[in-house]
């Protein structure tokens, strides 16, 4: 992040940055997602490195030696980000290297093939033989079997659809959370001369980004957070030049505390949402309490379901050598089979009558499921 601060204070000034320090740290789902272990936030850390050298690019001269170094670094990042951890930020390349060709007059010999094809090497020798060897299948490309799993063949609608202006009318507010940013900061840096430009520069390529992917059927919020930071920049400008003016125009006056008031409620919600959050792990502190109860000893063979993998349960909580944790998803045939149970000694499950046999239970483990109002309709 702080190299996405250096690139705004030199395109919009110093308070600029300040206010994107502060408008992206009270964002609750970056903080969230960042404290995961997902290929998402893996490529988020390179797409924002990515970012930070194009926002420097659009607002310096971009005919440089320096300017044709940095978008080559950029479009170098994206590529090994897309090939290596998650394979939609191709619509991201796609979108940024029409904007440069066209907009940036970026060099399709100099800068564009070779910043391709270079992160396309490294990425692809990386991703080959590092997931071959952990996978045992020679050659696997994780991300081409994902793409073709779920795009080509359609398998991610499986897990839910959602309607074209999702990301844009649902998510992307909630993403940003503070309502100045999309009410008032981004209209504000769009349509004023003197960051009109570079705003349209910053945010058109994720708009496109984000148009393009909202044609896919299944949508998930996470899919888009490496456009985050690029609209909490362009809202940065706005932010540092309503507060540099505060003391200008009645305007200004009435907007800077309306501003520094949003971002303060942005903080408390974004504080107790994470709060809220430790209890959103019910299958990793499952695993945890296991290891607690269960002496050491080999041999141990222990079953982890749907639930329990999707709430907590990582590689890195494996840390008893000698036993076997298993996470595969079985058919529902075969999980009928009262054999099957027996070759378990424990289980992590999220409804126990569903696990045939003598079975008793160690511990249970409550999550958060949510709130529910209950009216009390008694005269």
């Amino acid at each position: 992040m702080y190299s996405v601060k250096t690139a705004v204070d030199t395109a919009f000034g110093r308070t600029a940055g300040v206010w994107y320090i502060l408008l992206q740290a009270s964002q609750f789902h970056v903080m969230y997602y960042a404290s995961r272990t997902l290929p998402n936030m893996f490529a988020f850390s390179l797409t924002t490195a990515a970012l930070a050298n194009l926002i420097l690019v659009k607002s310096v001269n971009a005919k440089s030696a320096r300017g044709a170094k940095r978008k080559r670094l950029a479009l170098y990042l994206l590529t090994i980000a897309g090939i290596i951890f998650r394979s939609e930020i191709a619509i991201l390349i796609a979108c940024e290297t029409l904007y440069l060709l066209f907009r940036q007059r970026a060099s399709l010999v100099k800068d564009i093939i070779p910043a391709g094809l270079t992160g396309a090497l490294v990425g692809l020798a990386t991703t080959v033989s590092v997931d071959s060897f952990f996978w045992q299948q020679w050659p696997l490309w994780p991300e081409l079997v994902g793409f073709h799993y779920n795009t080509v063949l359609g398998k991610s609608s499986e897990w839910g659809t959602s309607p074209f202006h999702y990301y844009l009318l649902n998510a992307l507010p909630r993403l940003l959370l503070n309502p100045m940013t999309i009410l008032v900061c981004i209209p504000l840096a769009l349509s004023s001369k003197a960051v009109q430009q570079i705003s349209l520069d910053i945010l058109l390529p994720h708009a496109a980004f984000i148009l393009l992917y909202s044609l896919l059927p299944h949508k998930e919020w996470r899919f888009i957070i490496y456009s985050v930071p690029a609209f909490t920049a362009v809202a940065s400008a706005s932010a540092g030049w309503i507060w540099t003016r505060r003391s200008k125009s009645l305007l200004y006056q009435a907007l800077a505390p309306a501003l520094v008031l949003s971002t303060m409620g942005s903080f408390m919600i974004s504080m107790g949402l994470l709060y809220i959050s430790r209890m959103n792990y019910p299958g990793g502190q499952a695993l945890h309490v296991l290891h607690e109860i269960v002496p050491t000893q080999s041999g141990v063979r222990v079953y982890m379901d749907n639930l329990a993998c999707q709430t907590g349960v990582t590689r890195f909580q494996e840390v008893r050598p000698m036993w076997i944790y298993d996470k595969t998803e079985y058919e529902e045939e075969t999980m009928l089979d009262p054999l099957f149970w027996q070759g378990y000694d424990y289980v992590l499950a999220e409804r126990p009558e569903r696990v045939i046999g003598s079975w008793i239970p160690e511990a249970i483990i409550e999550g958060y499921a949510g709130q529910r109002t209950i009216r009390n309709l008694t005269p």
